[in-house]
């Protein structure tokens, strides 16, 4: 992308985000008309803060952290979960005023504004709770000719931790825990294992080493392994016994493994070019295929996928995103889909990025049972 249309896209975007924060301030204040002139300025102080704080501790957190930055980080990326929720609930009271005055009646408009937002406020705390709640989530997947040897056998898919800021060391133990708990033959790891906020996550890392899977642990890279340094995130990795996959196959007792690489920063990587490079070694036997996107449906399955293991999306994370991730991925935003002997699962992840918060989307460890 050009330099100046990547211009054009920042100022337009500095636009909205300040102009829907103004809408924000404005309505507050037109809807407590008794608020006190100091009052107005801790909320003004607040919103023009907070997104700022979280642009600044997402610089900061790339080169060391402590308990300081993260509390900053947490609040002001959950400030935008609560924007829009502020924002939604800030519309529907000024519609709510239009509505009575068109129809010749008032409604007390500081009351209505303070149930509103205090349904924000229970939203918020359910969500923020609801990130952290994480469930194991069972499927089972026919696959074409699968080997004896991989019938009733299950895989545990991990997505989008984002271990940073937020995300560290327990809840990655409790991933862990979970995932042995399943005693899976293998585990999977589609992309976003790190967050990117946080330059040291060897201790992180260093937990993959109790997981328990006989036919061993995968990783490709999604977009935020991207942001956090590539090569740092395999010099990382490789100090595990994590297997770190590059656009390649492999066999495992007759089940073929793909796993292909999210593109780098300013890379033109054709993936379905890729993938189709690769079918002659997988095309007509049993293979699973990790790809972090939910994307080229339709080539994964003319070049003989039968099982694709996606993320990114979070399902959205939050209502109302979910409605936009679904309508961006066409459906494959979250779930399973089936289309002949081709099959895709798209979860939800375990970790989030920006909002610590899940309204309508689960934290969720894919159990995956082949047959």
């Amino acid at each position: 992308m050009p330099w100046y249309l990547i211009g054009v896209l920042l100022i337009l975007a500095i636009l909205i985000l300040g102009g829907s924060h103004y809408f924000l301030y404005f309505s507050i204040v037109r809807f407590f008309p008794a608020m006190t002139p100091f009052a107005k300025k801790i909320i003004a102080s607040a919103i023009i803060l907070l997104p700022i704080c979280f642009i600044l501790t997402s610089i900061i957190s790339r080169l060391g952290e402590n308990v300081f930055t993260r509390a900053i980080y947490f609040i002001s990326s959950l400030w935008f979960g609560v924007f829009a929720y502020l924002l939604m609930a800030s519309v529907l009271v000024w519609l709510a005023v239009g509505v009575a005055r068109l129809f010749g009646f008032q409604i007390n408009t500081a009351v209505f504004a303070s149930i509103c937002f205090v349904a924000v406020a229970a939203f918020t705390a359910y969500g923020v709770r609801h990130a952290f709640d994480t469930r194991i989530k069972n499927i089972t997947v026919s696959i074409p000719n699968l080997p004896d040897e991989w019938k009733g056998k299950k895989i545990v898919q991990l997505s989008d931790v984002h271990l940073g800021s937020v995300y560290q060391d327990g809840f990655m133990r409790k991933l862990v825990e979970m995932t042995n708990a399943e005693k899976p033959a293998m585990v999977v790891i589609t992309g976003d294992l790190v967050d990117g906020t946080d330059g040291n996550l060897d201790h992180a890392f260093a937990i993959l080493n109790n997981i328990q899977a006989e036919k061993g642990i995968y990783f490709i890279t999604g977009n935020h392994e991207i942001y956090a340094g590539v090569d740092k995130v395999y010099g990382d990795l490789k100090k595990t016994k994590v297997r770190v996959m590059n656009d390649e196959v492999i066999d495992l007792g007759g089940l073929k493994l793909i796993g292909i690489n999210y593109p780098k920063q300013g890379e033109q990587k054709d993936v379905p070019a890729v993938l189709a490079s690769l079918a002659r070694q997988f095309q007509g036997q049993p293979n699973i295929y990790l790809y972090h996107s939910p994307t080229d449906i339709a080539q994964a399955k003319a070049a003989g996928v039968n099982l694709q293991l996606s993320g990114h999306t979070h399902k959205g994370q939050f209502f109302p995103i979910n409605l936009i991730t679904k309508l961006v991925y066409k459906g494959y935003d979250y779930g399973l889909s089936k289309q002949g002997n081709y099959t895709l699962y798209t979860t939800s992840g375990q970790g989030l990025w920006g909002p610590t918060m899940r309204v309508g989307s689960d934290s969720e460890i894919p159990v995956i049972t082949l047959k």
